[in-house]
């Protein structure tokens, strides 16, 4: 047997490090905040264990506590004080989310990141305008085209607060290109747009709408979000976003979506962000509290994953616990 080949001669621990292919650093994680206009006082996320909602005068705290362990981005999810059928909340002046902008702008040098969508906003918990009779007729679906005004609306209401970053997840079309002219025509040529190129219809996000207070009132979203057994969607709609001025593409969810993530990689040349959603995040708790993972172990795994598959940027659950042990 010819052993003049030996692989495990770089895998000592001296060795190891110097040539590990991919590098996972805080500074490639976005931590997620959000932020409760109903309450004052700090309330667990039962169903993500560690996360909290805060109040609006609790945010500034909340974002310095993710700074503390190296993390420089936050992308922030609001909790509304009450919500109608066009989700004005959302690009209301004096909304949750717009509030704690202004705060942590004034007060952090944190990249702040703003999420563009209704679903929180609207009594219905869709992502956008639905018709009067949707909720009688679940197979009706979110009014593309009458939608985009108010996410061109939320997304500058949001930089006017001082967001760095607008990111769109209501998988309308059109929408990036809307969001870029209207931020352009108010000033605001320098907030970039991280969009939700592919997002897809996933089961891994229940977690996450029980933290914001999202889900759907009736139906469901397949018909503007993604079918998971689609792959060649995904280079369509990131062609669309890219072409009409998306500077990042993010792929959602990340881990069950590694193929996507490559993909877009290989094919463009803007920088490729992966949301390591809530259900990965809970279903690693879940499995580290039966004793069955170690659970920091298998969150630096995950999260190297995502980036060894060519993610550039990742918006994650774990930022803080795994930027602690960077």
């Amino acid at each position: 047997m010819d052993l003049t080949d030996r692989p495990r001669r770089l895998r000592t621990d001296g060795v190891r490090p110097l040539v590990a292919e991919t590098d996972l650093s805080a500074s490639d994680l976005v931590a997620p905040v959000f932020v409760d206009a109903t309450t004052d006082e700090r309330v667990p996320i039962e169903t993500m264990p560690g996360h909290e909602r805060v109040p609006v005068d609790e945010a500034v705290d909340r974002v310095a506590e993710v700074r503390e362990t190296g993390v420089e981005a936050v992308i922030l999810f609001g909790v509304p004080e009450s919500k109608d059928a066009s989700g004005s909340r959302a690009y209301a002046d004096d909304g949750v989310v717009q509030r704690a902008i202004r705060r942590i702008s004034a007060e952090t040098d944190a990249t702040v990141i703003g999420d563009v969508c209704l679903c929180e906003y609207t009594d219905h918990g869709h992502c956008g305008v639905i018709e009067e009779t949707a909720e009688s007729d679940p197979t009706l679906t979110v009014k593309n085209d009458e939608t985009l005004d108010l996410l061109a609306r939320t997304a500058v209401s949001q930089a006017d607060a001082g967001a760095d970053v607008v990111a769109p997840s209501a998988m309308t079309d059109g929408q990036v290109g809307a969001i870029r002219e209207a931020l352009d025509e108010a000033g605001h040529e320098d907030v970039a747009i991280l969009s939700y190129a592919a997002k897809y219809e996933s089961a891994f996000y229940g977690p996450f709408r029980d933290a914001a207070d999202g889900a759907p009132a009736f139906g469901d979203r397949r018909h503007y979000q993604m079918d998971p057994a689609n792959r060649r969607e995904a280079f369509r709609e990131a062609r669309l976003d890219a072409e009409q001025g998306a500077d990042v593409l993010m792929v959602k969810p990340g881990l069950p979506y590694l193929d996507i993530v490559g993909d877009l990689r290989r094919e463009f040349d803007r920088p490729i962000a992966a949301y390591n959603v809530s259900g990965e995040y809970a279903m690693l708790h879940a499995a580290a509290e039966k004793g069955w993972l170690d659970l920091e172990a298998t969150a630096l795994e995950s999260l190297t994953a995502l980036k060894r598959a060519g993610a550039d940027l990742i918006i994650t659950y774990f930022a803080e616990d795994v930027a602690d042990h960077l």
